[in-house]
């Protein structure tokens, strides 16, 4: 079995941290090291059960340096092999802490993938890291399945590079707290195999 083909039989999942509070309130969480929410640790044992039943092919998690994120990983059943700082959230800069309803009172037209973030990553910056991701990921799969815990807009960043889309469209997907999106293969085309899996409607 050639290089190509092991990676192949291998998939990469995406999870996201449980719900914070400023999750719930729609604040923009980047930098701001926040713990999760009693609901939020719950939200991270149920995804635990649900990713038990995967059946993970000795998998290579790699976590985001946030506590939220690595509290989500342990929750969740999973030993966490590196903390990397190319999984931490997209850099909100001056928005960090900010609502979008909140933003759209000076910038109506505001969407966080086609303008970025003032003093904070561009969309440019951001897919190239996603691009990044993607390559360790795929590196990995050669022999195994790998998990990434991280946040939401960075998730949904790697989803939208793993399908080869440009970063514009990770509009089109979403990432509830909490919840796994599975990405693989179908006939050596790299697609995404679930989304929102355990609980897509939990907010």
């Amino acid at each position: 079995m050639g290089r190509e083909d092991r990676q192949e039989s291998h998939r990469l999942v995406l999870l996201r941290h449980g719900e914070t509070e400023w999750s719930k309130s729609g604040q923009h969480t980047g930098c701001t090291d926040i713990e999760l929410t009693d609901h939020g640790r719950e939200q991270a044992v149920a995804t635990g059960r649900s990713l038990a039943e995967l059946d993970l092919d000795h998998p290579k998690v790699i976590s985001s340096p946030s506590s939220r994120a690595v509290k989500t990983a342990e929750l969740a059943g999973l030993s966490v092999d590196e903390e990397s700082s190319l999984l931490a959230e997209w850099d909100y800069g001056s928005y960090e802490g900010v609502t979008t309803a909140q933003i759209h009172k000076s910038q109506p037209d505001w969407l966080i993938w086609t303008h970025g973030c003032p003093d904070g990553e561009t969309v440019e910056q951001v897919s190239d890291r996603a691009d990044q991701a993607v390559a360790l990921a795929l590196e990995q799969m050669a022999s195994r399945d790998v998990v990434f815990v991280g946040h939401g807009h960075f998730s949904r960043a790697v989803i939208t590079r793993w399908v080869e889309l440009p970063l514009v469209e990770g509009s089109r997907f979403g990432m509830s707290a909490a919840s796994v999106a599975i990405c693989g293969f179908e006939h050596g085309i790299r697609q995404l195999s679930a989304l929102g899996y355990p609980h897509p409607n939990d907010g």
